[in-house]
């Protein structure tokens, strides 16, 4: 089979690794998106795609749009049999879709048609969802909307981070990327139309989609910090200058006599949602449905990252203090 691979972050690159080792396939070319200034310094970066790419020796074509005639002819003179696209970053215009005889063949980190977009993984962890999947699918013109080949369903760890789920959903793709592909060829699959009245979506993330709102339950804001690591991270403000969080639910609270000593409220209170309180050696928050978050790592802008008793020990809390 002849294809052309289009993706770009690190999610696609096991995939694309795969299809370059399989004997029956040929990677005629990558598609990624073009190298861009990051980092301090603003220097040229390539993507992850682009690097496998290069080290494999395979041709590289970076457009900067995918509306030109430039693009529409790379498809044309290449004539692949399907293009693989994996997390590209842009969204194929309607011309260049019927160009493949199979189709343009997604690996997309849900159980679609739930967390139809660009952060499913995201959003499953930030939701609290116990399981997740991949979905093989052949795109149309909507937003992840095309007939679905096959899925594997996967559960998500209480504790698992949105960059470790995406670790383990990228090196489960290639094989049911694989199988999927080999089914197609020999007409052994029927592509089955999405329930469109199922769909769920998951938007892009924003910076401010970190920000910690403490009228949540401790365990919605364990949530968050979950699944907004890497980016944008779980953040609140402390002395009106913005502070990483990272924590988890507290299971119990010390009692008085086990050391407890409040910062703002003795512990039969209804502490106000941000406050800070110390039990024993441990740091406190209370949240939301009178539960509390136990801190573990803090990190002032500007800072590096500290354990909760280490910033404590700097900031010296007085009596009172909350975060915003």
């Amino acid at each position: 089979m002849r294809i052309i691979f289009c993706g770009t972050p690190h999610f696609a690159v096991p995939s694309l690794r795969q299809l370059l080792a399989e004997p029956d396939f040929e990677v005629l070319a990558v598609m990624t998106q073009p190298d861009r200034p990051r980092g301090r310094g603003q220097r040229l970066a390539i993507s992850p795609v682009k690097e496998v790419a290069l080290a494999a020796g395979a041709p590289v074509f970076q457009p900067a749009k995918l509306r030109t005639d430039e693009v529409h002819r790379f498809f044309v003179e290449h004539a692949p049999d399907a293009v693989v696209i994996i997390a590209y970053g842009r969204m194929v215009p309607a011309d260049l879709l019927p160009l493949p005889p199979l189709g343009w063949i997604n690996v997309h980190a849900s159980l679609l048609p739930h967390y139809r977009g660009a952060a499913p993984i995201q959003w499953a962890v930030l939701n609290g969802e116990t399981r997740t999947g991949i979905t093989t699918m052949q795109i149309d013109a909507g937003l992840d909307t095309g007939p679905v080949l096959e899925q594997l369903e996967f559960p998500i760890g209480p504790d698992e981070t949105t960059a470790e789920l995406t670790d383990r959903l990228a090196e489960a793709g290639p094989s049911l990327l694989i199988t999927s592909l080999r089914r197609l060829q020999s007409g052994d699959i029927c592509p089955v139309p999405q329930n469109h009245a199922d769909a769920t979506f998951a938007r892009p993330l924003k910076k401010q989609d970190g920000e910690i709102s403490w009228d949540l339950s401790a365990g919605q804001i364990y949530n968050r910090i979950r699944g907004l690591q890497p980016w944008p991270g779980a953040y609140s403000h402390f002395r009106g200058r913005t502070c990483h969080i990272w924590g988890r639910p507290a299971t119990t609270i010390p009692s008085a006599d086990a050391g407890f000593v409040p910062l703002r409220f003795s512990p039969n209170d209804v502490a106000a949602p941000g406050s800070i309180v110390q039990g024993g050696s441990d740091y406190f928050v209370a949240c939301g449905e009178k539960t509390r978050l136990c801190l573990e790592y803090l990190q002032m802008e500007g800072r590096k990252r500290l354990s909760a008793s280490d910033f404590a020990n700097g900031a010296r809390y007085k009596p009172g203090e909350h975060f915003e």
